[in-house]
């Protein structure tokens, strides 16, 4: 019989479409649920939907799970997996696999993913290195982590994504700035700030062990990237994850997913590699990485991991081939000047040089009005380039990033 999947957010994120088509690849009969009408889904989500059921919102989660609850009682139907993919539903994903008997993760086990502070603690519990924390809700308790903890030090949200609304603090000058931007942020964690590369570790689970996964690395920091308006942020998707070099991070990532007791699916670690050696835990969530990492990880394999995803939760197996072919990075364009696109130059130069190299091309087009570059990893458009060698794939980035430009006014 094909199993029943409940698909949280179908259609958002953009890549979200691909994960609904890969369910129904696989033979899954998949029921979306959303807080939009089904029409205003894309064709392609709604193709390889069997059903869907629209909530008030999404992020009323009490509200949410009593109507789909109702929903699916009405329908006399059973499930066989909820799953979701989007960060802000996680939690709403445990608490439909309870009330509806499935499988998955539970509350307890999924609020360590959502909370940050949380999840440091037990790991700290399970003995994994991670940098000196606190959660504080008020000025007065994070000003007193911060003596505690000691300079240079970050703050972000507690349940925030990423390095979205995160910040650096290098003295109690620059902690007196940072409080003001943090003030409508309920509870913020105060984290000791690790020198080092940083680097990812994703992986796509089934029975709570991983049947696959994968080393990207950060160049620079996202930290950096996201507060320094004309760099050309790069994710690498390595070809050799498992490089000696990066052992301690492969470990630790395994060590992560034991100590969560993490089911089935995707997730998405970062780690901290000092210049020491030591490995540091940074954040986990039970999601697949954002800003186009999975098709990175196609890119290396030449294989189709939303397909993967889904044959992994539905049957607890991956059985398509991954030979790591490539490493892959993609390279975020950022337009100089604002409002909109006027010229792009270097693109053709580049393209007869390197095109053979690029796997996927997506920037504004001329006409396009720019992005803001603060509210979006994606920014102003981005290429995905790649090659068997490493220091070959850094090149072709490292070009990308300097010989293109886009320019708006």
């Amino acid at each position: 019989m094909a199993p029943r999947v409940l698909f949280i957010s179908p259609s958002f994120p953009v890549e979200m479409t691909y994960f609904t088509e890969g369910l129904a690849a696989v033979g899954a009969k998949v029921v979306g649920v959303g807080e939009h009408p089904k029409e205003a889904l894309p064709e392609r989500c709604k193709a390889a939907l069997t059903n869907y059921v629209r909530v008030s919102s999404l992020f009323d989660e009490d509200r949410a799970l009593k109507e789909i609850v109702a929903e699916v009682k009405a329908a006399g139907v059973s499930f066989d997996r909820v799953e979701t993919l989007w960060e802000p539903t996680v939690l709403l994903a445990a608490k439909l696999r309870e009330a509806l008997g499935v499988p998955g993760l539970r509350v307890a086990q999924a609020l360590p993913f959502r909370d940050k502070e949380l999840m440091k603690r037990k790991l700290d519990a399970a003995g994994v290195r991670t940098p000196r924390h606190a959660a504080c809700s008020d000025e007065a308790s994070i000003r007193a982590a911060a003596e505690r903890i000691g300079y240079p030090l970050c703050i972000k949200p507690i349940a925030g994504a990423g390095s979205a609304d995160t910040h650096r603090v290098d003295d109690r000058a620059d902690l007196e700035r940072v409080l003001q931007l943090v003030r409508r942020v309920p509870t913020v964690s105060v984290e000791e700030f690790i020198e080092g590369r940083e680097f990812t570790f994703d992986s796509i689970c089934a029975g709570g062990r991983p049947l696959f996964y994968n080393i990207a690395w950060y160049r620079p920091k996202p930290l950096i990237a996201r507060t320094v308006e004309w760099i050309s942020p790069q994710v690498v998707a390595l070809r050799n994850p498992d490089a000696p070099e990066l052992a301690g991070g492969r470990a630790m990532g395994l060590k992560v997913l034991q100590a969560l007791e993490f089911e089935a699916g995707f997730t998405h670690m970062e780690w901290f590699l000092k210049d020491d050696g030591e490995v540091v835990f940074g954040e986990i969530g039970a999601r697949v990485g954002g800003a186009r990492l999975i098709d990175q990880m196609n890119f290396v394999h030449d294989a189709d991991l939303y397909r993967g995803w889904a044959e992994a939760v539905c049957y607890g197996r991956l059985s398509e081939p991954l030979n790591r072919r490539y490493n892959a990075a993609v390279v975020f364009k950022r337009a100089q000047g604002q409002g909109t696109i006027r010229r792009i130059t270097g693109l053709g130069t580049y393209l007869a040089r390197y095109g053979q190299h690029v796997a996927c091309l997506d920037l504004l087009p001329v006409g396009a009005q720019r992005r803001n570059w603060l509210q979006t990893l994606i920014s102003d458009g981005y290429a995905i380039v790649r090659h068997p060698d490493l220091q070959s794939c850094l090149t072709l980035a490292d070009r990308f990033g300097t010989d293109v430009q886009l320019y708006a006014s």
